[in-house]
């Protein structure tokens, strides 16, 4: 069940489309959200420290602080309006005390949601989203960054390569799986073999016990490009919604996430569900 959800407010402003997202899933599970906000400490390098005065860095903290606060502001309407419990946090860190905090904070809720960093502009949401993977030990929602819409789980896409992320993954979905019309189980075939794939086993069936509408797709991904493989086919089918393991691993506080991980985390146009 769902039942408690976090979610980190970016500092754009009114259209933060995580926040939109993650006020959609709490309606429709009816669970209670709470909003983080971080206000960061100005960065300062120790090179040009003497040349910074007290006011400029007075200045950019009081910035952060305004930027919390409409992201607050902005948050209280929209959960207002659906209906939704909620509640919020206005936490003051450094950048990188900010990511690790947040990781540890969700591991206290039941599902977290994180945004998609726009391209071409600068943003910690990246950090953000590894370190909810990392560090919360708890389902992980990335919103694209070009999300409009809310829930809908017409079409859902469970990546399944027989390893053990991936039956995490699955197990921390369940919910959203039991509520999607049509889940197709997409198998990519690269070729290579998982060395802890169990021959035989049947995830279709596993899911068709919990009462779900489940297709079993095998894609071959050219190249060994699985993520554009997945990503292409979930285009293809009009999928909302995709559920897989999370892969990668952190060493003395790096995030370092494998290829498919990053590569769909860079690309995607539809919210994907994380589980390392």
């Amino acid at each position: 069940m769902i039942k408690d959800i976090v979610v980190n407010l970016a500092l754009v402003g009114a259209n933060d489309p995580a926040a939109a997202y993650a006020v959609s899933v709490a309606r429709t599970f009816g669970a209670h959200l709470t909003g983080i906000v971080f206000v960061y400490d100005p960065v300062i390098s120790p090179s040009i420290m003497d040349g910074v005065s007290a006011e400029w860095i007075d200045a950019q903290r009081d910035e952060s602080r305004t930027m919390a606060q409409a992201a607050i502001e902005s948050f209280e309407r929209a959960t207002e309006g659906a209906g939704v419990q909620a509640e919020h946090r206005i936490i003051e860190a450094t950048l990188g005390g900010a990511t690790d905090m947040f990781g540890r904070i969700a591991r206290r809720f039941d599902l977290v949601v994180v945004g998609q960093r726009e391209p071409d502009r600068m943003s910690p949401a990246d950090l953000f989203a590894e370190g909810a993977l990392f560090e919360s030990g708890r389902p992980v929602v990335m919103v694209p960054y070009i999300q409009k819409e809310g829930l809908r789980l017409g079409r859902v896409l469970m990546c399944w390569d027989g390893s053990r992320t991936a039956a995490r993954a699955m197990g921390d979905a369940m919910p959203f799986l039991a509520r999607a019309k049509q889940v197709d189980v997409v198998i990519v075939a690269t070729g290579r073999a998982k060395s802890d794939e169990i021959p035989g086993a049947d995830v279709g069936h596993h899911l068709a016990r919990h009462g779900i509408k489940v297709d079993v797709k095998r894609i071959v991904a050219e190249d060994v490009d699985v993520p554009n493989t997945i990503l292409s086919y979930a285009a293809d089918v009009s999928a909302d919604f995709v559920v897989m393991g999370g892969y990668g691993h952190s060493r003395l506080r790096e995030f370092v996430l494998g290829g498919a991980t990053r590569g769909i985390l860079g690309s995607m146009t539809i919210p994907v569900l994380m589980s390392h």
